[in-house]
C-alpha cells in the first residue's frame, strides 16, 4: 500500500514562498504540515514573490528562443505555455468561470452557482480567448520590439516578461485586504479572504515596487525604470476597479475571481509594456 508523505518540516522564512508553490502550482513541493489560515496567509503574502520565479522561467523561455532567432510568436507561445503549466491552469480557469458568472447576467446566488460547475459556457470561452490572444500580442511586440533594437536585446525581454507573473499576484495580495470580502464561504477563497493586514500589503508593495523598477533600470535606464513602474501602476489600478465590479457583482471575491484578477492584470501590465517598449525604444 502507498503510504502518503509525512509533512515537512520547513523553516520559517521559506514557509511563504514553499506555501505558494504547494498551493497554487503543480511544481512539486514539500507537503505542508496543514492548510490552514496561517499557511494561506504566508502563501498569500509569498504570492507576488513566487510570480518572479515562475516569471523568470518565462522570461527565459521567451529570450532563449529569441536568442537562438526561433522568432517572436513562438517565444510568446512557449512563455505561455510555461506559465500555463506551472499552474495546472488555475488561473485561466478562473478567467473563464467568472466571465461566465458575470455573463449569466443572474443574481448574485446564481452565478455564484454558475461558477461553480465544471463546464465552461460561450462568455467563457470568448474570455479565455481574448486574455490569452492580447498575452500572446503583448509578448509578440515585444520580442519583436528587442529583434528591431538589436541583437543583443533578447535580455531585455526576458527581464520584462517575467515582471508580468508578479504584478498579476501582487493583484490577488491587495484582493485579499480585510476591506474586501468573501462571496462565498467554505470555497478556498474564503480560507484566503481577508488574510493580508494593510501593513503586511504596504511593506510587500514597497519591495515589490523597488524590484520593478530595478529590472526596468537594467532593461532602459531611468526610462525603462519609469516604463515597468507606470505599467505595473496602471495594471493594479485596473486590478482594483476589477475587484470592486467582481464585489458589487457577486457581494464578494471567490477563488475564481482571484484567478480572473490575477490573470486580466498581468494582461494589462504586459499590454502597457508591449506598447511603451515600442514608443520608447
Amino acid at each position: 500500500m502507498s503510504q502518503t508523505p509525512a509533512p515537512a518540516r520547513i523553516p520559517g522564512p521559506l514557509l511563504g514562498i514553499v506555501s505558494a508553490f504547494a498551493l497554487f502550482s503543480i511544481i512539486p513541493a514539500p507537503v505542508l504540515p496543514t492548510v490552514d489560515r496561517r499557511i494561506a496567509t504566508r502563501a498569500i503574502r509569498a504570492f507576488p514573490w513566487m510570480g518572479i520565479l515562475l516569471g523568470v522561467v518565462a522570461g527565459a523561455v521567451a529570450g532563449g528562443v529569441l536568442a537562438a532567432g526561433a522568432g517572436p510568436w513562438l517565444a510568446g507561445v512557449l512563455a505561455l505555455a510555461w506559465l500555463a503549466a506551472a499552474t495546472g491552469g488555475f488561473h485561466l480557469d478562473g478567467v473563464a468561470d467568472t466571465a461566465d458568472g458575470l455573463g449569466s447576467r443572474a443574481p448574485a446566488e446564481p452565478a455564484l452557482a454558475i461558477m461553480k460547475q465544471s463546464d465552461i459556457g460561450p462568455m467563457g470561452v470568448i474570455s479565455l480567448l481574448m486574455v490569452l490572444l492580447i498575452d500572446l500580442g503583448a509578448l509578440t511586440s515585444l520580442t519583436a520590439t528587442a529583434a528591431v533594437a538589436g541583437p543583443g536585446s533578447w535580455w531585455r525581454v526576458a527581464l520584462l516578461v517575467l515582471v508580468g507573473p508578479s504584478v498579476g499576484r501582487a493583484s490577488i495580495l491587495l484582493a485579499t485586504l480585510p476591506s474586501v470580502p468573501c462571496a462565498r464561504p467554505g470555497g478556498f477563497g474564503s480560507l484566503v479572504a481577508g488574510v493580508t493586514t494593510g501593513r503586511a500589503a504596504g511593506i510587500n508593495m514597497v519591495c515589490l515596487a523597488v524590484v520593478w523598477a530595478v529590472l526596468g533600470w537594467l532593461v532602459s535606464g531611468w526610462a525603462g525604470a519609469a516604463l515597468v513602474v507606470v505599467a505595473a501602476v496602471l495594471a493594479l489600478v485596473w486590478a482594483q476597479g476589477w475587484t470592486r465590479h467582481l464585489v458589487r457583482r457577486f457581494g464578494g471575491v471567490t477563488g475564481d475571481c482571484f484567478g480572473s484578477l490575477n490573470e486580466t492584470t498581468q494582461c494589462v501590465l504586459w499590454a502597457v509594456l508591449a506598447i511603451g517598449a515600442a514608443l520608447f525604444w
